[in-house]
Protein backbone atom coordinates (compact mmCIF):
# COMPACT_ATOMS: atom_id res chain seq x y z
CA UNK A 1 0.00 0.00 0.00
CA UNK A 2 0.78 3.73 0.02
CA UNK A 3 2.98 5.88 2.46
CA UNK A 4 0.20 6.55 5.34
CA UNK A 5 0.46 9.43 7.59
CA UNK A 6 -0.29 9.35 11.54
CA UNK A 7 -1.50 12.84 12.77
CA UNK A 8 -1.65 13.46 16.54
CA UNK A 9 -2.72 17.23 16.87
CA UNK A 10 -4.42 18.61 20.30
CA UNK A 11 -5.10 21.69 22.17
CA UNK A 12 -6.72 22.71 25.32
CA UNK A 13 -10.00 24.49 24.32
CA UNK A 14 -11.61 24.42 27.64
CA UNK A 15 -11.22 23.26 30.83
CA UNK A 16 -13.58 21.41 32.71
CA UNK A 17 -13.03 22.40 35.76
CA UNK A 18 -10.25 24.87 35.89
CA UNK A 19 -7.22 23.03 34.31
CA UNK A 20 -8.02 19.77 34.91
CA UNK A 21 -9.59 18.03 32.19
CA UNK A 22 -11.71 17.65 29.06
CA UNK A 23 -15.62 17.66 29.58
CA UNK A 24 -17.16 14.61 27.53
CA UNK A 25 -18.92 17.31 25.27
CA UNK A 26 -16.10 18.53 23.78
CA UNK A 27 -15.04 14.95 23.14
CA UNK A 28 -18.59 13.88 21.59
CA UNK A 29 -18.47 16.54 19.75
CA UNK A 30 -14.88 16.37 18.03
CA UNK A 31 -16.47 12.55 17.24
CA UNK A 32 -19.11 14.15 15.42
CA UNK A 33 -16.21 16.24 13.22
CA UNK A 34 -14.51 13.08 12.71
CA UNK A 35 -16.77 10.18 11.96
CA UNK A 36 -18.45 11.74 8.67
CA UNK A 37 -14.53 12.05 7.51
CA UNK A 38 -14.07 8.55 8.06
CA UNK A 39 -16.97 7.53 6.04
CA UNK A 40 -16.18 9.98 3.05
CA UNK A 41 -13.08 8.48 2.93
CA UNK A 42 -10.33 11.14 3.70
CA UNK A 43 -9.72 9.83 7.04
CA UNK A 44 -8.80 5.71 7.48
CA UNK A 45 -9.34 5.92 11.03
CA UNK A 46 -9.33 8.16 14.05
CA UNK A 47 -9.39 8.11 17.57
CA UNK A 48 -10.34 11.10 20.41
CA UNK A 49 -8.21 11.07 23.44
CA UNK A 50 -7.59 13.39 26.11
CA UNK A 51 -5.25 14.23 28.99
CA UNK A 52 -5.84 16.86 31.27
CA UNK A 53 -7.52 19.91 29.72
CA UNK A 54 -5.96 18.73 26.22
CA UNK A 55 -8.20 17.44 23.51
CA UNK A 56 -6.24 15.26 21.45
CA UNK A 57 -7.20 14.53 17.65
CA UNK A 58 -5.64 10.66 16.57
CA UNK A 59 -5.64 10.69 12.72
CA UNK A 60 -4.69 8.37 10.07
CA UNK A 61 -5.05 9.17 6.38
CA UNK A 62 -2.92 9.41 3.36
CA UNK A 63 -2.80 12.87 2.19
CA UNK A 64 1.09 13.62 3.71
CA UNK A 65 2.56 15.37 6.68
CA UNK A 66 1.27 19.31 6.92
CA UNK A 67 -1.83 18.45 4.61
CA UNK A 68 -3.40 21.61 4.60
CA UNK A 69 -7.04 18.95 4.80
CA UNK A 70 -6.09 17.27 7.38
CA UNK A 71 -4.75 20.50 9.39
CA UNK A 72 -8.12 22.65 8.38
CA UNK A 73 -10.05 19.74 9.58
CA UNK A 74 -8.38 19.63 13.11
CA UNK A 75 -8.84 23.56 12.82
CA UNK A 76 -12.84 22.91 12.62
CA UNK A 77 -13.09 20.61 14.67
CA UNK A 78 -11.30 22.77 17.57
CA UNK A 79 -13.49 25.84 16.71
CA UNK A 80 -16.29 23.87 16.96
CA UNK A 81 -15.62 22.60 20.41
CA UNK A 82 -14.40 25.97 21.48
CA UNK A 83 -18.43 27.00 20.67
CA UNK A 84 -19.21 24.28 22.62
CA UNK A 85 -16.83 25.18 25.76
CA UNK A 86 -18.00 29.00 25.54
CA UNK A 87 -21.82 27.49 25.93
CA UNK A 88 -20.58 25.43 28.78
CA UNK A 89 -18.32 28.34 30.48
CA UNK A 90 -15.81 25.99 30.70
CA UNK A 91 -12.14 27.33 31.86
CA UNK A 92 -9.93 29.44 29.05
CA UNK A 93 -12.52 28.29 26.31
CA UNK A 94 -10.38 28.46 23.40
CA UNK A 95 -7.22 29.46 24.72
CA UNK A 96 -5.26 27.78 21.94
CA UNK A 97 -7.06 28.88 19.50
CA UNK A 98 -3.88 31.94 18.89
CA UNK A 99 -5.59 33.01 15.37
CA UNK A 100 -8.72 34.24 13.47
CA UNK A 101 -8.18 32.00 10.48
CA UNK A 102 -6.62 29.05 8.69
CA UNK A 103 -3.74 29.65 6.66
CA UNK A 104 -3.62 26.41 5.35
CA UNK A 105 -1.06 24.80 7.97
CA UNK A 106 -1.98 24.24 11.90
CA UNK A 107 1.52 25.04 13.11
CA UNK A 108 2.11 28.32 14.57
CA UNK A 109 -1.71 28.86 15.22
CA UNK A 110 -1.81 27.27 19.08
CA UNK A 111 -2.48 23.66 18.36
CA UNK A 112 0.34 21.26 19.22
CA UNK A 113 1.36 18.74 16.04
CA UNK A 114 3.40 15.66 15.71
CA UNK A 115 3.71 13.68 12.21
CA UNK A 116 4.47 10.32 10.61
CA UNK A 117 4.65 9.39 7.50
CA UNK A 118 6.03 6.16 6.66
CA UNK A 119 5.01 2.71 4.28
CA UNK A 120 3.99 0.14 6.64
CA UNK A 121 5.32 -2.71 7.91
CA UNK A 122 4.86 -6.36 8.61
CA UNK A 123 3.99 -5.34 12.03
CA UNK A 124 3.68 -1.71 12.43
CA UNK A 125 3.74 -1.09 16.87
CA UNK A 126 3.18 2.36 17.37
CA UNK A 127 2.74 4.88 20.78
CA UNK A 128 1.23 8.01 21.23
CA UNK A 129 2.04 9.58 24.20
CA UNK A 130 0.51 13.27 25.52
CA UNK A 131 1.35 15.33 28.51
CA UNK A 132 -0.51 17.95 30.25
CA UNK A 133 1.16 20.71 32.62
CA UNK A 134 4.82 20.75 30.68
CA UNK A 135 6.69 22.05 27.54
CA UNK A 136 7.89 20.54 24.84
CA UNK A 137 11.69 20.10 25.92
CA UNK A 138 10.13 17.23 28.50
CA UNK A 139 10.59 14.78 25.78
CA UNK A 140 13.57 15.59 25.48
CA UNK A 141 15.02 13.05 28.11
CA UNK A 142 13.04 10.18 27.14
CA UNK A 143 13.48 10.43 23.56
CA UNK A 144 17.23 10.75 23.86
CA UNK A 145 17.43 7.63 26.17
CA UNK A 146 15.08 5.10 23.83
CA UNK A 147 16.95 6.15 20.80
CA UNK A 148 20.60 6.79 22.32
CA UNK A 149 20.85 5.66 25.61
CA UNK A 150 22.34 1.55 25.74
CA UNK A 151 21.53 1.73 29.65
CA UNK A 152 17.97 2.03 28.37
CA UNK A 153 17.84 0.41 25.32
CA UNK A 154 19.60 -2.63 25.52
CA UNK A 155 19.35 -3.17 21.54
CA UNK A 156 21.79 -0.04 20.75
CA UNK A 157 24.18 -2.88 21.76
CA UNK A 158 22.57 -6.26 21.16
CA UNK A 159 20.88 -5.96 18.25
CA UNK A 160 22.34 -5.62 14.71
CA UNK A 161 19.26 -3.44 13.18
CA UNK A 162 19.88 -0.87 16.19
CA UNK A 163 23.61 -0.79 16.55
CA UNK A 164 24.64 1.95 14.19
CA UNK A 165 22.23 4.48 15.71
CA UNK A 166 20.00 7.38 14.63
CA UNK A 167 20.15 10.43 13.31
CA UNK A 168 18.26 13.43 15.87
CA UNK A 169 16.56 16.57 14.54
CA UNK A 170 16.65 18.95 16.68
CA UNK A 171 15.26 22.41 16.74
CA UNK A 172 16.49 25.78 18.25
CA UNK A 173 13.03 26.88 19.10
CA UNK A 174 14.12 30.45 20.46
CA UNK A 175 16.14 30.95 16.87
CA UNK A 176 13.58 29.05 14.60
CA UNK A 177 16.56 27.01 13.31
CA UNK A 178 17.43 22.91 13.08
CA UNK A 179 20.17 21.06 12.84
CA UNK A 180 20.53 17.10 12.27
CA UNK A 181 22.84 14.98 14.12
CA UNK A 182 24.31 11.77 14.56
CA UNK A 183 24.01 9.13 17.59
CA UNK A 184 26.80 7.62 18.78
CA UNK A 185 28.95 9.92 16.84
CA UNK A 186 28.21 12.99 18.51
CA UNK A 187 26.76 11.99 21.57
CA UNK A 188 28.07 14.57 24.19
CA UNK A 189 27.61 17.19 21.38
CA UNK A 190 23.93 15.98 21.18
CA UNK A 191 23.44 16.08 25.44
CA UNK A 192 25.17 19.66 24.97
CA UNK A 193 22.14 20.54 23.40
CA UNK A 194 19.01 18.45 24.59
CA UNK A 195 19.69 19.07 28.10
CA UNK A 196 19.39 23.21 27.63
CA UNK A 197 15.48 21.45 27.21
CA UNK A 198 13.74 25.12 27.23
CA UNK A 199 15.92 25.82 23.88
CA UNK A 200 16.95 23.03 22.42
CA UNK A 201 14.01 20.17 21.37
CA UNK A 202 14.25 16.73 19.88
CA UNK A 203 11.56 17.34 16.51
CA UNK A 204 11.89 14.28 15.10
CA UNK A 205 13.88 10.90 15.01
CA UNK A 206 15.37 8.88 11.70
CA UNK A 207 17.14 5.74 11.08
CA UNK A 208 20.84 5.56 9.69
CA UNK A 209 20.80 4.12 6.01
CA UNK A 210 20.28 0.23 6.52
CA UNK A 211 16.70 -1.86 7.66
CA UNK A 212 14.66 1.18 7.46
CA UNK A 213 13.85 3.78 4.45
CA UNK A 214 16.47 6.80 5.74
CA UNK A 215 13.50 9.31 4.81
CA UNK A 216 10.80 8.24 7.07
CA UNK A 217 10.69 9.86 10.74
CA UNK A 218 10.58 6.64 13.34
CA UNK A 219 9.75 9.28 15.67
CA UNK A 220 7.84 12.91 15.98
CA UNK A 221 7.56 15.43 18.96
CA UNK A 222 5.49 18.68 18.95
CA UNK A 223 7.63 21.72 19.31
CA UNK A 224 5.08 24.85 19.45
CA UNK A 225 5.72 27.42 22.29
CA UNK A 226 2.24 29.01 22.65
CA UNK A 227 4.09 32.21 24.21
CA UNK A 228 6.50 32.42 21.18
CA UNK A 229 3.69 32.15 18.96
CA UNK A 230 1.21 34.37 21.19
CA UNK A 231 3.68 37.10 22.24
CA UNK A 232 2.58 36.34 25.85
CA UNK A 233 1.35 33.82 28.29
CA UNK A 234 -1.41 32.17 27.38
CA UNK A 235 -1.03 28.86 28.52
CA UNK A 236 1.05 25.60 28.88
CA UNK A 237 2.37 23.79 25.93
CA UNK A 238 1.40 20.45 26.66
CA UNK A 239 3.59 18.52 24.18
CA UNK A 240 2.62 15.35 21.88
CA UNK A 241 4.86 12.31 20.49
CA UNK A 242 4.12 9.67 17.90
CA UNK A 243 6.85 6.53 18.41
CA UNK A 244 7.09 4.12 16.53
CA UNK A 245 9.08 0.72 17.87
CA UNK A 246 10.22 -3.10 17.44
CA UNK A 247 11.97 -4.79 14.52
CA UNK A 248 14.95 -2.66 13.76
CA UNK A 249 13.54 0.01 16.39
CA UNK A 250 13.31 0.36 20.04
CA UNK A 251 11.04 -2.20 21.56
CA UNK A 252 8.04 -1.58 23.36
CA UNK A 253 9.18 -1.61 26.48
CA UNK A 254 12.61 0.24 25.95
CA UNK A 255 9.99 2.88 24.59
CA UNK A 256 8.58 2.92 27.97
CA UNK A 257 11.27 2.41 30.09
CA UNK A 258 12.43 6.43 30.12
CA UNK A 259 9.01 7.70 31.70
CA UNK A 260 9.99 5.28 35.18
CA UNK A 261 11.99 7.64 36.57
CA UNK A 262 9.32 10.50 37.01
CA UNK A 263 12.03 13.21 35.50
CA UNK A 264 11.61 17.00 36.28
CA UNK A 265 9.86 19.28 33.80
CA UNK A 266 9.18 22.91 33.20
CA UNK A 267 5.88 24.02 33.03
CA UNK A 268 3.58 22.92 36.49
CA UNK A 269 1.12 25.78 37.40
CA UNK A 270 0.57 28.91 35.71
CA UNK A 271 3.39 27.53 33.86
CA UNK A 272 5.66 28.45 36.02
CA UNK A 273 6.96 25.98 37.82
CA UNK A 274 9.11 22.56 38.07
CA UNK A 275 8.00 19.21 39.03
CA UNK A 276 7.98 15.57 38.50
CA UNK A 277 6.38 13.74 35.37
CA UNK A 278 4.12 11.11 36.33
CA UNK A 279 3.08 8.81 33.80
CA UNK A 280 0.08 7.05 34.59
CA UNK A 281 -3.58 5.46 33.21
CA UNK A 282 -5.86 7.34 30.84
CA UNK A 283 -8.27 7.10 33.99
CA UNK A 284 -5.92 8.87 36.23
CA UNK A 285 -4.66 12.07 33.69
CA UNK A 286 -6.72 14.46 35.70
CA UNK A 287 -4.23 16.47 37.59
CA UNK A 288 -5.30 18.60 40.25
CA UNK A 289 -2.63 19.25 42.94
CA UNK A 290 -1.20 22.34 42.03
CA UNK A 291 -2.75 21.75 38.53
CA UNK A 292 -0.36 19.17 38.69
CA UNK A 293 1.82 17.05 38.87
CA UNK A 294 2.62 17.11 35.69
CA UNK A 295 0.69 13.95 33.29
CA UNK A 296 1.81 11.80 30.23
CA UNK A 297 -0.19 9.15 28.93
CA UNK A 298 1.03 6.20 26.15
CA UNK A 299 -1.47 5.00 24.06
CA UNK A 300 -0.48 1.81 22.10
CA UNK A 301 -1.55 0.68 18.82
CA UNK A 302 -0.79 -1.99 16.44
CA UNK A 303 -1.65 0.05 12.88
CA UNK A 304 -3.20 -2.27 9.82
CA UNK A 305 -3.93 -0.88 6.66
CA UNK A 306 -3.96 2.30 8.30
CA UNK A 307 -6.43 1.74 11.14
CA UNK A 308 -5.68 1.65 14.50
CA UNK A 309 -6.29 -1.50 16.33
CA UNK A 310 -6.12 -0.37 20.24
CA UNK A 311 -5.66 1.54 21.82
CA UNK A 312 -3.64 -0.12 24.66
CA UNK A 313 -3.49 2.25 28.01
CA UNK A 314 0.31 1.04 28.50
CA UNK A 315 1.05 3.07 31.76
CA UNK A 316 -1.93 1.19 33.34
CA UNK A 317 0.10 -1.53 34.55
CA UNK A 318 1.39 -2.13 38.32
CA UNK A 319 5.00 -2.07 37.18
CA UNK A 320 4.97 1.70 37.40
CA UNK A 321 3.67 2.24 40.45
CA UNK A 322 7.16 2.78 42.39
CA UNK A 323 7.41 5.81 39.79
CA UNK A 324 4.21 7.25 40.49
CA UNK A 325 5.17 6.69 44.32
CA UNK A 326 8.26 8.53 44.17
CA UNK A 327 6.17 11.27 41.91
CA UNK A 328 4.60 11.93 44.73
CA UNK A 329 7.41 12.04 47.24
CA UNK A 330 9.18 14.43 44.75
CA UNK A 331 6.03 16.50 44.28
CA UNK A 332 6.15 17.43 48.18
CA UNK A 333 10.01 18.33 48.18
CA UNK A 334 9.32 20.92 45.27
CA UNK A 335 6.24 21.92 46.66
CA UNK A 336 7.89 22.76 49.72
CA UNK A 337 10.22 25.49 48.60
CA UNK A 338 7.11 27.32 47.55
CA UNK A 339 8.17 30.70 45.49
CA UNK A 340 11.75 29.65 45.69
CA UNK A 341 13.95 28.58 42.42
CA UNK A 342 14.37 25.47 41.29
CA UNK A 343 10.40 25.00 42.26
CA UNK A 344 9.64 28.57 40.08
CA UNK A 345 11.30 28.46 37.13
CA UNK A 346 14.72 30.59 36.55
CA UNK A 347 13.04 34.53 35.69
CA UNK A 348 14.64 34.03 31.97
CA UNK A 349 11.90 31.00 32.03
CA UNK A 350 9.20 32.62 32.94
CA UNK A 351 6.56 32.78 30.42
CA UNK A 352 4.51 35.25 32.43
CA UNK A 353 5.67 37.19 35.66
CA UNK A 354 5.08 40.48 38.13
CA UNK A 355 8.69 41.15 38.06
CA UNK A 356 8.53 44.41 35.70
CA UNK A 357 5.48 46.04 37.29
CA UNK A 358 7.71 45.32 40.65
CA UNK A 359 10.72 46.73 39.53
CA UNK A 360 8.95 49.66 37.59
CA UNK A 361 7.03 50.48 41.58
CA UNK A 362 10.49 50.36 43.21
CA UNK A 363 11.99 52.81 40.89
CA UNK A 364 15.46 54.76 42.05
CA UNK A 365 14.89 52.68 45.49
CA UNK A 366 17.40 50.33 43.95
CA UNK A 367 21.04 52.30 44.67
CA UNK A 368 24.29 51.76 43.21
CA UNK A 369 26.67 49.83 45.75
CA UNK A 370 30.32 50.16 45.53
CA UNK A 371 31.89 46.64 44.40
Amino acid sequence: MSKITISLIKADIGGWPGHSSVHPALMETAESMLAPEKVSGKLIDFRIMAVGDDLQLLMSHTLGADNPEIHGLAWETFLKGTEKAKELKLYGAGQDILSDAFSGNIKGMGPGVAELEFEERGAEPLIAFMMDKTEPGAFNLPIFKMFADPFNTAGLIIDPGLHHGFILEIWDIREHKRVFMNSPEEMYDILALVGAKSRYVIKRVFPKPGKLPEDEPVAAISTEKLYQIAGKYVGKDDPVALVRCQSGLPALGEVLEPFSLGHLVSGWMRGSHNGPLMPCAFGDAHPTRFDGPPRVIAAGFQIANGTFVGPVDLFDDPAFDDTRRRVGEITDYMRRHGPFEPHRLPLEEMEYTTLPDILKLLGDRFADVEQ
